[in-house]
């Protein structure tokens, strides 16, 4: 695995390096010692599998507040996702920035989101499928979200919005979120 660093502090793009031969490809996913080095010392304790019918379709932006929040490690299976985090550590440089990335069962890449990062992605083709690594268990009451298209985060959807969940789209505004810190700045 290669990990490469995104503007965001703490998250990783990661490329696998598949061994191929005439039977297929082999490919590692995780490995303690590799991930130990770019400081990661939490167990993954849930993994989930995210099936998505619609291209088009848009989940989240999610995350869990503390002492709830999460470390991600996101693959897409099949199909292809734009992958969006954004970064709602209070005290970080880049609070309120935002990442994108392709993810698709053709490259192969994964993202390494860490603790006190919102997370969602838009489906770029019908039936696509990923699976989520978690560090902390889902939790109803530390749930937490962003809305999908707030215009203070300017994210850039590739695709026109064609399925959203009733819950998603009534997600909280960044400023209802974050109104006393955006003050303070």
């Amino acid at each position: 695995m290669q990990f490469h660093s995104t503007p965001l502090a703490g998250a990783y793009s990661i490329s696998l390096e598949p061994f191929v031969d005439e039977r297929g490809l082999f490919a590692r996913t995780f490995c303690q010692r590799e991930f130990a080095a770019i400081g990661h010392d939490k167990d993954f304790v849930q993994f989930n599998h995210s099936r998505n019918t619609h291209k088009g379709t848009i989940r989240g932006l999610h995350y869990q507040n503390p002492p709830h929040a999460e470390i991600k490690l996101i693959r897409c299976i099949k199909g292809a996702v734009y992958d969006v985090l954004v970064d709602v550590r209070k005290h970080s440089p880049t609070f309120l920035q935002h990442f994108g990335i392709e993810l698709s069962a053709e490259n192969m890449l994964m993202i390494y989101i860490p603790e006190g990062f919102a997370h969602g992605f838009q489906t770029l083709k019908d039936d696509t499928e990923l699976i989520y690594h978690h560090t902390a268990f889902y939790t109803p009451g530390a749930e937490s979200g962003l809305k999908f298209d707030d215009s203070r985060l300017d994210i850039k959807w590739p695709l026109p919005p064609t399925i959203i969940s009733e819950k998603d789209q009534n997600n909280p505004s960044v400023d209802q979120s974050f109104a006393e810190l955006i003050r303070r700045k």
